[in-house]
């Protein structure tokens, strides 16, 4: 039989009708999906954890984790249809209540000891010339500006030797330690001069023929590190350089590392990243061993405690020059809260910190109806600890007015906590800064005989106003809240004194953990596709470094 008109129009009108029938075919479905979906009151986050599970965006573990997490809740007959989808700042914190971070730090402590009896500098300084030429170091490098984001730089690279069984090396600027007016540093470590005459003295180059070249990786360009895609225990050059790894973040990012064995070795170090609730306090036990306060500094903070008794509670508030009524009301009722579980005196000591002179002011008269307030007042110390008397006049909105040696002071200070550190800020809270503040007070309060048990709490004092979208505007790899700042976030919370992680995770394996799409697309760059909930196609990054050329920078250490 013939058909009437031209092929062409008799296919084009078949797609017409096959477009039809596919569009018809979806409103259908969608209609049935509206009638199938009881309405939540939880306006917040309103998709069910039966979604959620079936999407394939959480494992089966995780998503029974959260459903138990919900069922804890007290919820009404109208919610129980709908489980709870997103959450509070303190509900998100709740996981670290345990005493599994404390058992967790006391291994580390133990972990950092042996790695610098064996690879400290006194050791490896006296082997042989032709064990010492076939060592291997790391050099952590810093320049002086932000003190926070500078010195994870150093415990990146301490905490990278002891992932590669290297030594350490803190490399100098001038012949100057980072922060050295302030900050001394242990003899655990090597100096890059020393490496360089020792290497020259057991005639590595000469007898063995290894010449002292630096391998570079930055991990702030995504198109050069191989900080996913190499395993780094298997390079040959004498020193490697992990170059700007300005938060906690840069380090634990070997906790994705294709190769096994480099996933082992950091897993070791910083624990499983689903694993929330028992996670080492890694960089506060580095710090406990390789820095202290320059002798000035110590007699700085002996002004403030006279009577050698350490405070109870340190608040650091980071306010950007400005003092708003609702953070030092939101800080204040954190402060009542972090004292309710200590059993002290009627006026227990509270350390005063901040960026901002005339925000101590403000809120020192409320925190004196309740506690023996102390604050490091440079304009009145007698001591000289610089002749530094003005700070730096273009980063005066971001480190405050006070000269810069004040912020050292404040931080030996503040870390002499003994049961908490609170960080509040006008915008961002948990900055570099006050991590380093808690996770040093912690290790200084963890007792070898304690059992892995403390008091010791790390809290975020947040404002409402911070919360209207959740903890969406906590970005930046920095801030101690960023791995919840997105869907999993509840919106239009109230103040909240929340449990915080004294290691920020790097990762978005726990409970409550989501990405904001800003770092979706940041990952993607490092060859990491992450879902909206923040979990990981490994196939993707597999297949990101088998086809990626590694890039290998290398140089010589005289260049250094």
């Amino acid at each position: 039989m013939r058909l009437n008109g031209s092929p062409k129009r008799f296919l084009l009108s078949i797609k017409i009708l096959l477009l039809l029938i596919s569009l018809l075919t979806a409103f259908g479905l969608i209609l049935l999906t509206l009638r199938q979906v009881e309405p939540s009151d939880d306006s917040a986050f309103p998709i069910k954890l039966e979604e959620i599970q079936d999407s394939g965006a959480i494992s089966s573990e995780n998503f029974q984790d959260l459903r138990n997490l919900s069922s804890r809740k007290e919820l009404d007959g109208k919610n129980m249809a709908a489980a709870k989808t997103c959450a509070t700042v303190e509900e998100m914190g709740e996981v670290f209540a345990g005493y599994g971070t404390w058992k967790e730090s006391l291994r580390i402590r133990k972990l950092i000891q042996n790695h610098f009896e064996i690879n400290g500098a006194s050791r490896i300084r006296s082997l042989p010339p032709e064990q010492f030429c076939k060592h291997g170091f790391v050099i952590g490098k810093a320049s002086e500006a932000g003190f926070g984001n500078e010195m994870y730089k150093i415990l990146t690279a301490a905490a990278l030797s002891i992932m590669l069984n290297r030594s350490l090396i803190i490399g100098k600027t001038r012949g100057r330690y980072p922060f050295g007016d302030y900050i001394s540093y242990s003899n655990l470590s090597f100096t890059l001069k020393e490496v360089k005459h020792l290497w020259k003295q057991n005639g590595c180059m000469t007898k063995y023929g290894r010449d002292l070249v630096v391998r570079i990786d930055d991990f702030q360009k995504p198109s050069h590190t191989n900080i996913l895609c190499s395993n780094w225990r298997k390079w040959k050059q004498p020193v490697i350089w992990l170059q700007n790894t300005t938060d906690a973040v840069g380090a634990q990012f070997f906790l994705k590392n294709i190769h096994t064995e480099m996933r082992n070795a950091a897993s070791e170090l910083f624990g499983k990243p689903e694993l929330l609730g028992s996670r080492p306090n890694v960089f506060g036990e580095l710090m406990r061993v390789l820095i202290s306060p320059s002798q000035s500094i110590e007699e700085a903070v002996k002004s403030v405690l006279t009577d050698d008794m350490d405070p109870v509670i340190s608040l650091h508030m980071r306010m950007l020059m400005n003092r708003p009524v609702r953070a030092v009301q939101a800080a204040l009722s954190c402060t009542r809260k972090a004292m309710q579980n200590i059993q002290q005196v009627s006026r227990p000591k509270v350390i005063l910190v901040s960026d901002t002179p005339s925000f101590i002011k403000a809120i020192k008269p409320s925190v004196g109806e309740f506690a023996e307030v102390l604050h490091f007042d440079y304009e009145l110390f007698q001591g000289n600890v610089s002749s530094e008397r003005q700070n730096l006049g273009f980063r005066v909105k971001d480190w405050g007015p006070a000269p810069r040696w004040v912020a050292f002071v404040d931080f030996f200070l503040a870390s002499r906590a003994k049961y908490a550190v609170i960080s509040g800020a006008h915008r961002r809270v948990g900055t570099t800064y006050a991590q380093l503040v808690a996770s040093l007070a912690a290790a200084r309060n963890l007792a070898e005989n304690s059992s892995g048990s403390t008091k010791f709490s790390f809290f975020s004092s947040f404002q409402s106003n911070l919360l209207t979208d959740g903890l969406r505007n906590q970005i930046g790899w920095g801030h101690a809240w960023n791995r919840f700042a997105g869907p999993l976030s509840c919106h239009g919370q109230a103040d909240q004194c929340a449990l915080t992680p004294l290691l920020p995770p790097a990762w978005w394996d726990g409970i409550w953990q989501s990405p904001i799409p800003r770092d979706i697309r940041r990952l993607e760059a490092y060859g990491v596709r992450l879902s909206s909930l923040g979990t990981i196609d490994e196939q993707h990054l597999q297949s990101f470094c088998d086809l990626r050329k590694s890039m290998v920078t290398k140089v010589s250490i005289s260049a250094m």
